[in-house]
This record gives structure tokens, sequence and C-alpha cells, in this order.
């Protein structure tokens, strides 16, 4: 861009992404996450593995809170998220950028609050 004179464009991660746009990302990349956690889980019992036995042992480790944690959060995230999207498809006049934002602060909300109760059973 010297040789030219003009400025260079700014890059992507100067920006900050609205809240929006954040919640959008994360219900898309934890149903990627759960799809490869059930794909992988498909492919240990194709190869003769226990996924039982394997979970189980997992549960009765010391680090079983973290390990449910990481099961239940991405699922409670993409079930509510995508209810909330379902909402959207449904109602667009209820679309206002006041409700995306609260809903999107509801949704990360309401799904840790889940992911933790988890940790109780």
């Amino acid at each position: 861009m010297e040789k030219t004179g003009r400025p260079v464009s700014p890059h992507v991660m100067i920006y900050a992404f609205p809240v929006v746009a954040l919640s959008s990302i994360t219900v898309r990349i934890t149903g990627v996450c759960l799809t490869i956690g059930l794909a992988g889980i498909g492919a240990s019992s194709l190869v003769g593995g226990d996924p039982t036995a394997m979970m189980s042992s997992l549960g009765d480790s010391s680090l079983a809170p973290a390990f449910k944690f990481a099961v239940a959060f991405p699922l409670t995230y993409h079930f509510i998220g995508g209810c909330r999207h379902a909402y959207w498809d449904a109602n667009p006049d209820a679309v206002t950028n006041e409700s995306v934002e609260s809903s999107s602060f509801g949704v990360v909300g309401v799904s840790t609050a889940l992911s933790l109760a988890t940790l109780a059973l």
C-alpha cells in the first residue's frame, strides 16, 4: 500500500463485535462442538470402545464437575439459542435492538445457570 499511497484497510480484529453477533456465533460454535463430540463417541463405539464405561470413569474422576460443565454448557446454550432464533423467525416484529441485546445476555445467563445446576446432579 505504500506504493499506491492508499491507506491499509483495517483488520477485522480492531472492530468490536456486537453482543448479538458474538451470541449468534457462539450458538454455531456450540453446535459444531456438540457434533464433533457425538461423532467422537460414535467413532469410539465403532472401533470397539465402550462409551458408557468411558463416561462413567470421567464422571467418577476428580474433574467430573468440569466434564459435566463442558457437556452441559454447549448443550443448553445451543438449545436456548436455537429456541430464541425460532422465536425470532416466527415473530419478526418482536425483533428490536433492545430485545435482541437483552436476549443475548439472557441466553448466556440462563445457560450458565442451568449448566452450573447440573454440577449438583
